[in-house]
């Protein structure tokens, strides 16, 4: 759910806090049974503030169907009741006793509590969000996620899907302006993006509004949808006169307004650049990491991870014949290799894509020598939409619905597939698809024993640090073939420079420029990449930390038990924990402690 994502309709509150719920959690306990309502409870509410997490999810049927044609209310006042809705939740969970849950019940209300914790911490420090500061930036804010989430998330099957489509579309409109007016408010208070993050944005905006409606992308993804189904209906015609009529005023008033801030931003890119910047940043990377370590702490383990894996790296090189050069310099040079290199083209495109999904089949085939509990959701692997490439990420993950009528998709940015040469591609497909992220995101998604308000995750050190384990694993399984090792030890040697990156740009006043450099030298990543790498850490403070701490704790935790189990250690029952869910590592490492010792006790 976006940080930002909730309806303020009282009535819709009311109206969904009645339905059930597929696939909760069924227990004997009476005290976990009665905690397990609240939670089912507090995750209805939470679907209520969120039309858009209902159709992610898959339940906008039935009785949900309604909010199929809504969008979150993304005013002053909504986030106001959202903030109080969580605080009374908060509260709720405060009161219940402990003592008398299960093991189970007590780890499920120890994450539960902890999210919500997590939720209003950015309150007293004047932000939205420690992690997202800004309200809109280069990958953040209604004009990038929304034509996104209603391509790839609002399903297509039926003419009143069609209908709600339409209705989303005209909600856009309202969205762009509560996103423009939250903007305005809180640049009066200094929390406006760097300059080169608001060209980036007010670039990307412009683009999405250069087509005539009739050819906007967000016509199209109906128009398009709607005939492979079959849909009778002038839908295309519909859908660009409320692009015209109401998305391009409501997108044009917001460029208006982002050109007229552009001028006002403090200079700098680090958070240290906002009023209370150094305890915005320290928050942030608690949150994105669920450790208490400081910025100084998290810059070292990079600098001594950095050294390790250029070493390892290196060894790879000379064994390729590159021994001129540093380690940075060789990767560069091994990277335009042109039998490294897919066409710049649509082909091209299309076989790049192709070989990620061959090497997602291939993996599928190794699975059970390493797990118990395999993934059953499909997963689909899509370019990143043109229109937001400039400033996307590189690669990202949805999962599928949870009633299986859409499948989880795993995005790549081709802008340019000079990013991606052949040998780097497969460490990305065992972090974003198996056994990185859709494997563990689409076990918590199908465990009978999670209450559903924990099956939606929530924790990027344990979920990234998982997809960080994935690649390590994929190492002991034998996936990777010659020299695609060094692509891994590069994802490895990435993931550490960028706790140096983020921690020099927030705590050590670095400039986007200076980290630039750095994550150039380092990994030998083109500079476009490496920039815009840098610029998302920029904007998303801490989380780019989440990686590496998330994978040492995941490494230190499974080492402990290997250690303390010897001969009794069973890969596949210690990825068991998986059907855990998502959860703080302090948590996960006394988890697998807990289950190491029921082990050694038979």
């Amino acid at each position: 759910m976006h940080r930002r994502e909730f309806l303020a309709s009282t009535t819709a509150l009311a109206a969904i806090s009645t339905v059930p719920l597929a696939r909760a959690a069924t227990v004997a306990n009476p005290a976990d049974a009665a905690l397990n309502a609240t939670f089912d409870r507090l995750f209805r509410t939470s679907l209520a503030l969120s039309p858009e997490a209902v159709s992610s999810l898959g339940l906008d049927k039935g009785d949900w169907a309604g909010m199929k044609s809504k969008l979150t209310d993304r005013s002053a006042a909504a986030r106001d009741q959202r903030r109080a809705i969580t605080r009374a939740g908060l509260a709720e969970l405060t009161k219940v006793d402990r003592a008398a849950l299960s093991d189970a019940g007590r780890l499920n209300l120890d994450v539960v509590r902890y999210q919500y914790e997590q939720r209003l911490v950015a309150e007293p420090l004047g932000v939205d969000s420690v992690q997202t500061p800004y309200p809109i930036y280069q990958q953040g804010g209604a004009y990038f996620g929304i034509p996104d989430f209603l391509n790839s998330r609002h399903a297509i099957n039926d003419a009143s899907d069609c209908e709600a489509y339409l209705a989303r579309l005209e909600a856009f409109g309202t969205a762009l302006d509560q996103d423009s007016a939250d903007q305005k408010d809180q640049a009066s208070r200094g929390i406006l993006a760097p300059g080169w993050s608001l060209d980036l944005t007010i670039g990307q905006m412009e683009k999405l509004r250069a087509p005539a409606a009739e050819a906007s992308g967000m016509v199209a993804s109906l128009a398009g949808r709607a005939a492979k189904k079959g849909v009778a209906g002038d839908w295309g015609a519909r859908a660009a006169k409320i692009v015209a009529g109401t998305v391009y005023p409501a997108l044009e008033r917001q460029i208006a307004l982002m050109k007229a801030l552009r001028p006002t931003t403090a200079a700098g890119d680090g958070a240290w650049r906002l009023r209370r910047g150094d305890e915005i940043y320290a928050a942030a990377l608690a949150q994105a990491t669920t450790t208490s370590m400081s910025p100084a702490e998290v810059h070292q383990v990079g600098l001594d991870q950095v050294a390790e894996y250029s070493a390892k790296l290196d060894a790879i090189l000379r064994a390729e014949g590159l021994t001129q050069g540093t380690v940075g310099e060789r990767v560069a040079a091994f990277n335009t290799r042109p039998d490294q290199l897919y066409a710049d083209s649509d082909a091209g495109r299309a076989e790049l894509i192709a070989s990620l999904n061959a090497g997602v089949a291939r993996m599928r085939e190794l699975l059970p020598r390493a797990f118990a509990s395999l993934p059953q959701q499909p997963l689909e692997i899509r370019r990143v939409p043109i229109e937001i490439q400039d400033g996307a990420s590189n690669g990202y993950y949805y999962g599928a619905a949870l009633d299986g009528s859409r499948p989880a998709i795993y995005f790549i940015n081709l802008k340019s597939v000079g990013d991606w040469p052949k040998y780097s591609l497969p460490s990305l497909t065992f972090h974003e698809g198996v056994p990185g992220h859709h494997l563990q995101i689409s076990l918590a998604q199908r465990s009978a024993d999670l209450p559903m308000i924990r099956k939606g995750g929530g924790f990027s050190a344990y979920s990234e640090g998982w997809a960080l384990y994935a690649e390590q694993l994929a190492d002991e399984l034998g996936a990777y073939s010659g020299i695609e090792r060094a692509g891994y030890y590069q994802s490895y040697l990435f993931r550490a420079a960028r706790l140096v990156v983020d921690t020099g740009i927030h705590a050590m006043k670095w400039s986007r420029e200076q980290a630039t450099d750095y994550m150039i030298k380092t990994t030998g990543f083109p500079h476009r990449r490496s920039q815009s790498e840098v610029e998302r850490y920029c904007t998303m403070m801490g989380q780019a930390c989440s990686y590496k701490i998330g994978h040492l704790a995941w490494a230190r935790a499974r080492a402990k038990a290997q250690a303390a189990l010897g001969a009794k250690f069973d890969l596949k029952q210690f990825h068991e924990v998986l059907l855990e869910g998502a959860m703080p590592l302090s948590i996960l490492e006394a988890r697998i402690e807990a289950r190491t010792a029921a082990a050694l006790k038979g």
